[in-house]
């Protein structure tokens, strides 16, 4: 006759019983998630970064403030991070004329640039909004509406008089990149690059 074995269990039994089995599965769990590298970590926190810093993206414009090349860098944020995307064009009026003083030649070059980069934003299926603003300064024009908007970043281009290149950030590009509560992205082409060059701008190095 076989002998009958009677298991009794205990709380404390129970107890130790959970703790194995908890130690067994943290282990199993520890060998399938390994801890990520600090290459992992430093590209995770890079990535959320990015979602914070580009929730609302102002694309700025001036006689001075070509940024036409950097359209298109921010309509493929824009798009991948599904922010808010606004092209602004800053008319500086002198301080001889008036606040409100009309400036026709002026303002048919915002609309002029503004299609340009209505026409990049629908090549990248992003929404635009564009907006031409009268100030007495470019700098403080664009600070005031990144306060309005609550902005997230300001682009940048390139300072252009007379189409020269030499002295890439102009004062008023100094003045935002100082003075914004947000972060500021500035564009310089440079003489042999082609990351940031217009579409369809011949090459510097005499290449077509």
């Amino acid at each position: 006759m076989n002998p009958t074995v009677t298991l009794e269990l205990t709380p404390l039994g129970i107890a130790i019983g959970i703790a194995v089995v908890a130690a067994i599965a943290a282990t199993l769990y520890w060998m399938t998630h390994p801890p990520a590298s600090r290459a992992e970590r430093v590209a995770r926190v890079a990535e959320r970064v990015l979602r914070q810093m580009v929730g609302s993206i102002i694309v700025v414009f001036s006689q001075e403030i070509r940024s036409e090349h950097m359209m298109v860098l921010a309509a493929r944020l824009a798009r991948r991070e599904r922010a808010d995307l606004l092209a602004t064009y800053v008319v500086e009026v002198p301080f001889t004329l008036p606040a409100n003083a009309e400036m026709e030649v002026e303002d048919r070059a915002a609309l002029d640039t503004l299609a340009a980069a209505e026409a990049i934003a629908q090549k990248h299926g992003v929404s635009l909004r564009t907006q031409t603003i009268h100030g007495r300064q470019t700098s403080q024009a664009v600070l005031d509406l990144a306060k309005r908007e609550k902005a997230n970043l300001i682009v940048l281009g390139s300072f252009r008089e007379a189409k020269y290149t030499g002295a890439p950030l102009g004062r008023s590009i100094e003045q935002i990149a100082t003075g914004a509560k947000c972060d500021v992205l500035i564009g310089v082409e440079g003489q042999y690059g082609s990351v940031l060059r217009t579409e369809g701008e011949n090459g510097k190095d005499g290449s077509e």
